[in-house]
């Protein structure tokens, strides 16, 4: 316990001293556009943390804007891994459907979901269902090409091992090529998680509820702390997605570590 407490140390202590210089700094600049953190720390607490601590003191305007991005994030990451995994499985394991459809694959990539908006808009009209369409489409991409990867390359002795004992596709898929494809669908995901979170922001400027919306606001009111304290915040989101990710990804992945030991 010890010993995990000192290492839990050792990686955190790059953290104050980093606000320490950037206090510093932005003090001895005195630029209005560039706030010290502890004025940002301030804003935070006033724009969203006065609750009571049986809320981990978040005000009513947290609980207003938070859950719904963080829904959206959500539903747009699972919608894009369902479509992700299952259309890159098809191409990985059919290399005739993965050559008609490659050319409209990679102009479907191509494009920037942020120039797409205004599609969206007029698909959806502004709600949750455009903000979810934006985000699945803009990271749907590396699931379906890690899917894809995966896929490819599974071990055709694995293949012909399961062909020989009877196994009917429907079992290949689940019990050969979906694990054997995992760790690729894993990176693939993760990396659209990251993807998720920036395209929210984007699509919440023309929401009216939302972090994204709170930054919005925030520009439009050129309330200086209350922007760096959106964009605090979303680092922060950012970081505790991808370390509950990594959790995730240790218990899916734990049979690869079990079938490395000796």
């Amino acid at each position: 316990m010890t010993g995990r407490l000192v290492r839990g140390l050792a990686r955190w202590w790059v953290v104050p001293v980093v606000l320490a210089g950037w206090e510093l700094a932005t003090r001895s600049m005195g630029h209005p556009f560039f706030p010290p953190p502890s004025a940002i720390a301030v804003r935070m607490r006033e724009l969203w943390f006065t609750g009571p601590a049986a809320r981990l003191w978040l005000n009513d305007v947290a609980l207003a804007n938070f859950p719904p991005s963080l829904g959206r994030l959500l539903a747009g990451w699972l919608l894009a891994g369902v479509v992700g995994v299952a259309a890159g499985v098809a191409l990985g394991r059919s290399p005739l459907l993965y050559r008609f459809l490659d050319p409209v694959i990679q102009f479907g990539r191509a494009l920037p979901p942020p120039a797409l908006l205004p599609m969206f808009l007029a698909l959806f009209s502004t709600g949750t269902r455009m903000q979810v369409a934006t985000i699945t489409f803009g990271i749907v991409w590396p699931v379906l090409f890690n899917a894809a990867d995966g896929a490819r390359n599974v071990e055709p002795l694995h293949l012909e091992t399961a062909r020989v004992f009877g196994f009917p596709a429907g079992r290949r898929l689940l019990r050969v090529i979906l694990p054997s494809a995992a760790p690729k669908i894993v990176t693939g995901l993760r990396l659209s998680l990251s993807l998720a979170l920036i395209l929210m922001v984007i699509a919440e400027f023309f929401s009216t509820e939302g972090i994204g919306f709170q930054l919005r606001a925030a520009q439009r009111a050129f309330d200086l702390p209350g922007v760096w304290g959106a964009i605090a915040l979303l680092g922060i989101l950012g970081y505790l997605l991808n370390q509950g990710f990594l959790v995730l990804e240790r218990r899916l992945l734990i049979w690869q570590d079990a079938a490395k030991s000796p």
